[in-house]
């Protein structure tokens, strides 16, 4: 890891730089598949599942047949994880549901907002070295609550053709509607403009790789909403000399494994933990499965040594990390200040495997940055609020006036006359 001890301000900009590529450099790839797979559907994914996951799937939706074979195949530990994981994640998300507002603004103007489930929504789940099971837990499960009508998932198959079972498992405890055998951007393309096989959704969600980022924003210029921007995983911690280090660098090796585009910084008042920190990630890194991925991570990732907590905070808000977590004597100075981040991991004991799996909160966060103005995956996520107002006679001899001199005010004459007629027909 670099190490950057009391940088100046004025250097902070290229220091907490994201390894990632721009958006030109993928854009020109993108717009090439959305156009072949908009115009010949299925055979444009078939083709480019070929060539990105070195399979062609007999048939593109998962059949009955392989989602039963899939649960036999799941350990029963693994199936106790999972609905530990579900209990909690509903728990959660059901706790956010909010009742609908009514207002009388005026006597006899009656406003109200209710809200509405997002009728087809897709879901993507990356598989490959690391088939994100959890994430269809995050993310079907608010559907399901909430009402979705239809929950699309696209996953790519492994060289073989087939998608992992704990994927079909947990797609088909959490109600997914269909699931498919196609991933990175013939996915999210098959998903805004529907193909033979698969349904055009309203809105996609989930993570994926800088190419599925740009997918997903590209899919918004055809009328297709998505969660965020929700690039490569990241992990800022701040750590004083209350942590302890072992603990401090699991947790960074925990995001650094995600993909060698990862990001993980250590932000600390004390050159102590930074010392111990790094010697406990080199010890870690050798015994990681996933040890090459993860050291390619570790390379675009920081030690950074500052002064005060207070310079401290100011560089995390700066940075907007996805997952932060927080260990430090005065952790409420942080937990109360802090204004960018996804989601926030408090105190030795609470790793930050805790939110990707089993405590309740959402996974689904965003990253790059955009953490500085978009929030997670909630239950309003897969939910539109709606507004609604009714006027009575006596309403509208209240605020016709104002809407008249108003319409008048800015030259719109059939907005005016929309009032005039009805207050006439009153006299």
């Amino acid at each position: 890891m670099k190490k950057a001890l009391n940088p100046a301000k004025n250097t902070w900009f290229e220091l907490l730089k994201r390894p990632t590529k721009t958006v030109a450099d993928i854009e020109a790839v993108v717009n090439d598949i959305f156009k072949e797979v908009k115009t010949k559907g299925d055979q444009a994914v078939l083709k480019y599942t070929e060539l990105f996951d070195g399979t062609t799937p007999d048939k593109l939706l998962v059949s009955e047949e392989e989602i039963n074979q899939a649960e036999k195949s799941i350990t029963s530990e693994l199936k106790e994880a999972i609905a530990i994981a579900k209990k909690n994640i509903t728990t959660f998300h059901a706790a956010q549901k909010t009742e609908g507002v009514t207002v009388e603004t005026t006597n006899g103007v009656t406003c109200w907002q209710e809200k509405r489930p997002i009728q087809k929504v897709g879901l993507y789940i990356p598989g490959g070295s690391a088939p994100l099971f959890s994430t269809i837990l995050m993310l079907a499960v608010p559907a399901k609550i909430v009402g979705c009508k239809e929950i699309v998932l696209c996953t790519p198959p492994d060289k073989n053709g087939e998608v992992n079972p704990a994927i079909l498992y947990t797609a088909k405890l959490c109600g997914v509607t269909k699931i498919y055998k196609i991933g990175g951007i013939q996915a999210i393309a098959a998903m805004t403009f529907g193909t033979e096989t698969v349904p055009s959704v309203y809105k996609i969600f989930g993570p994926g790789n800088q190419y599925v980022t740009v997918a997903k924003q590209l899919a918004t210029k055809y009328n297709v909403a998505i969660d965020m921007p929700a690039g490569p995983s990241e992990l800022l911690v701040y750590a004083d000399n209350t942590a302890n280090a072992s603990f401090v660098a699991s947790d960074l090796l925990s995001q650094a494994e995600h993909g060698p585009d990862s990001q993980v910084i250590l932000v600390s008042t004390s050159e102590k933990i930074i010392v111990e920190t790094e010697k406990e990630v080199e010890a870690q890194l050798e015994k990681l499965p996933r040890k090459d991925i993860a050291t390619q991570a570790i390379a675009n990732s920081k030690l950074i040594l500052v002064d005060t907590e207070e310079e401290a905070l100011e560089m995390i808000n700066e940075y907007g990390p996805e997952h932060f977590i927080v260990i430090s004597e005065n952790e409420e100075y942080f937990v109360s200040n802090i204004q960018n981040a996804g989601s926030v991991f408090i105190g030795n004991y609470t790793p930050e495997s805790a939110g990707d799996y089993a405590s309740g909160t959402n996974h689904t966060l965003p990253t790059n940055g955009y953490a500085k103005q978009y929030s997670g995956v909630n239950l309003d996520s897969f939910l539109k609020s709606m507004t609604f107002q009714k006027i009575s006679e006596k309403g509208i001899k209240n605020i016709g006036p104002a809407i008249k001199i108003m319409a008048e005010a800015e030259g719109l004459q059939a907005h005016k006359n929309a009032v005039s007629i009805r207050l006439k027909s009153l006299q």
